[in-house]
């Protein structure tokens, strides 16, 4: 099924689930969490991570955590001490320490308890770019920044943008953000370690570190038809070109800092066969060690792109379609898959199978 036919629901999953209190919350738990041992992941998992001691976690929409360390899987909710339970990403940093990020904040676990970020909204610019931060959107509600002992609130520099965004830019942001054309829909870093931002619908934006370099362009903001697919993924490829949630066009980027351009050029043939019905965007990406790009559709499965082939990977459980939310690669190379409504998929080096880690552990144990 064509991903244009779930852009919309999908757009309304990630802004409206639940919306940032926006007030500090509590830094410390006083729940030591026990979790409970179960025997499947949630059906509705959307965010996969794989931790210092390889055990994976697992985080759905709507409840909690779920922690595989290889023998057993244990689910991990609010009454442990999480945040919220709808998952929307989990990284971790260079202790060991893993973040769960939530629509009503982030949730640390140091292999002990689960703390919640206290936020801090600066009086003046923490604009930093160092090695060991994390970024998070917290479900497109803003942009922060973690430095290891605070999360601050960073403001999005509003650009001077171009005539084709002057209507839109000029609508007052809603309660839920929706109408904001600067919310935050994405945060990656390039292979230089620079952070890119991708928004509702004014394009994205580079941060090197000193300067910002803006990209606004009429395939990154509202479609012609009214729709919003927003710049959720950004990838570099092996030419060191930028790939912004579509295959319309590729962005070369040009000179450094302030007095950095860019250039966009064409990537994906408008006339191939694979793309020609379908709305040309996706949801979410990566680029593996050799330089090839994955990025995956709500309801079109995984499009594998090397340079020069384009190879679409059907996702799903006999007729039942994938609707995939997010792809991760592991350190072993693996690929995974989280989804809306099939769990979790992991690609076997020639087509990605549905993951039940309780099923798999019992195939080893005989």
């Amino acid at each position: 099924m064509p991903w244009y036919k779930f852009s919309y629901i999908y757009a309304c999953l990630i802004i409206l689930t639940s919306a940032c209190s926006g007030q500090p919350l509590a830094t410390q738990s006083t729940i030591q969490p026990t979790g409970k041992v179960v025997s499947a992941l949630d059906y509705k998992t959307w965010a996969i991570y794989q931790d210092q001691k390889d055990h994976y976690w697992f985080g759905s929409n709507g409840n909690g955590v779920f922690h595989y360390d290889g023998k057993k899987l244990t689910q991990y909710t609010q009454n442990d001490g999480l945040v919220d339970n709808q998952i929307r990403n989990i990284k971790g940093d260079h202790l060991g320490n893993v973040f769960i990020e939530t629509p009503s904040g982030i949730s640390k676990y140091d292999g002990h308890v689960f703390t919640t970020l206290q936020l801090v909204r600066p009086k003046t610019n923490e604009w930093k770019l160092a090695p060991n931060d994390l970024w998070f959107n917290c479900n497109a509600n803003g942009l922060y920044r973690y430095d290891g002992e605070k999360l601050f609130e960073l403001s999005i520099p509003k650009q001077h943008q171009k005539e084709i965004l002057e209507k839109e830019l000029k609508q007052a942001p809603s309660k839920n953000n929706w109408n904001n054309p600067y919310a935050v829909f994405g945060v990656d870093k390039d292979k230089a370690g620079n952070v890119w931002v991708g928004t509702q619908s004014a394009g994205a934006f580079r941060f090197d570190g000193t300067s910002f370099l803006w990209i606004v362009e009429k395939e990154l903001s509202t479609l012609p038809d009214g729709r919003v697919p927003g710049v959720r993924s950004m990838l570099e490829d092996k030419d060191g070109n930028m790939w912004l949630s579509n295959f319309i066009s590729k962005y070369q980027i040009n000179g450094e800092g302030t007095t950095a351009t860019y250039e966009k050029l064409a990537s994906i043939d408008p006339n191939n066969e694979l793309v020609q019905d379908q709305l040309p965007y996706f949801n979410s990406g990566l680029s593996d060690a050799d330089g090839n790009l994955w990025m995956t559709t709500y309801g079109d499965g995984v499009w594998k792109y090397d340079g020069e082939q384009l190879l679409n990977l059907p996702v799903k459980n006999g007729v039942t379609d994938a609707l995939i939310i997010s792809i991760y690669q592991d350190r072993q190379g693996v690929l995974w898959l989280g989804t809306d409504n099939l769990g979790v998929f992991r690609y076997n080096g020639e087509r990605f199978e549905q993951f039940d880690p309780v099923k798999l552990e019992t195939i080893n144990k005989g």
